[in-house]
């Protein structure tokens, strides 16, 4: 159920966030998967925009998003959009993410769980990763996040964050960086604090059939790397780019 902007919103609201850039081709599909929710909950979905020269602001009008322009770098966009965001839940989505069939009862469940949890037994929820691609590769690379995310506490963009607007102002938001935002947020949140959603998001593959499905983890490892020995996340970005 999309809350039609202007209108009351807030206590049992999920906000969406997405942070684009010139991402047309996937943000359509990402908004109809999340419009054909099989189960009712109250949302609003809002494009964080940094800068897209092409038909990104028309996909996300005519999805029944909130198109907002804010300054370039992911970590900008999400920390921007969910400033403008009025639901007592957030929801941070990459562009090229579909959220699978099942999604809104899933999130549902969490929310009211969530609600009956002692005050400081906090947490926020992430999805499980998937490739829209029947390589074996991607299957091996699946598994690794998997483990990776329930053994190091370290679920990356692709795989969403859920997590309720209180938790996420108390942790400080999104940090206005242009990359290693979910890394560093995911570790202020801490291992014990996350917990893993039996729903798969689905990310497009492309960028590993382009990059390699072994060169591509091996960038991400090593800005992983330097970030965490602190190199600076612009330099990082320099280096990614």
């Amino acid at each position: 159920m999309l809350v039609e902007p202007g209108n009351e919103r807030g206590q049992g609201v999920l906000s969406i966030i997405i942070p684009t850039l010139n991402s047309n081709e996937s943000l359509g599909r990402t908004l109809e998967a999340i419009a054909a929710a099989d189960g009712a909950i109250a949302h609003e979905v809002i494009v964080a925009d940094g800068g897209s020269i092409d038909g990104t602001r028309f996909t996300a009008t005519d999805g029944g998003a909130i198109f907002l322009e804010t300054r370039r770098g992911r970590g900008w966009q999400l920390a921007e959009g969910a400033a403008a965001a009025a639901g007592d839940w957030l929801l941070f989505l990459h562009a090229d993410t579909r959220l699978a069939a099942g999604w809104a009862p899933t999130v549902q469940g969490f929310i009211d769980i969530r609600a009956r949890a002692r005050e400081n037994d906090r947490r926020a929820a992430y999805f499980r990763f998937a490739l829209d691609d029947k390589a074996v590769a991607a299957r091996l690379l699946e598994s690794i996040v998997a483990v990776r995310s329930r053994l190091f506490g370290l679920p990356y963009g692709d795989q969403g964050l859920l997590i309720d607007r209180g938790f996420y102002e108390d942790l400080g938001g999104f940090k206005r960086i242009p990359l290693m935002e979910d890394v560093d947020m995911v570790r202020r949140i801490g291992r014990r604090h996350l917990a893993a959603l039996g729903v798969a998001a689905v990310t497009s593959a492309e960028r590993y059939r382009r990059g390699g499905y072994v060169l591509r983890p091996l960038r991400n490892l090593v800005c992983l790397g330097l970030y965490s020995v602190g190199v600076s996340p612009t330099y990082i970005d320099t280096l990614y780019q």
